[in-house]
């Protein structure tokens, strides 16, 4: 499988509470934190409902 590095590049102040729980989910705490996931249907997603949020990178 694919994989990506996932990195929060926005602040999550002011946001909706289901778009703070997906990134929490997503293994992001502090902006410019990064993560690598596997692509999968639920990370995609994810990704999607915080795409604004985020920065991925594919590996």
């Amino acid at each position: 499988m694919a994989q990506v590095k996932v990195t929060l590049v926005r602040s999550l102040a002011g946001r909706p509470q289901d778009q703070r729980a997906t990134v929490v989910a997503l293994g992001l705490h502090k902006t410019n934190s990064s993560v690598v996931k596997e692509v999968t249907p639920q990370i995609k997603g994810m990704l999607h409902k915080v795409r604004h949020m985020v920065k991925v990178e594919e590996i």
